[in-house]
């Protein structure tokens, strides 16, 4: 997953910023954002999780995910 995230933010790097965070090291993180299950995909937007994808995932479903969020108003 990591490679298609990699993917993805190369792709979009005007727009979005990628963060890998490991949750064994930073616990509050996780918590902070209801990760429950890893690997997970939380895309933040105002300081508030706005999708959310957990489990091995697919770079379409991926894209679905993060698109509706990319270009309309803040």
């Amino acid at each position: 997953m990591e490679s298609l995230l990699a993917h993805i933010a190369r792709k979009e790097r005007a727009s979005l910023r990628v963060r890998r965070v490991d949750v064994d090291e930073q616990p509050d993180i996780a918590k902070r954002f209801s990760i429950a299950e890893v690997p997970s995909l939380a895309l933040v937007k105002g300081k508030r999780v706005v999708a959310r994808l957990e489990g091995r995932s697919t770079a379409p479903r991926i894209e679905s995910m993060i698109d509706p969020h990319l270009h309309d108003a803040a």
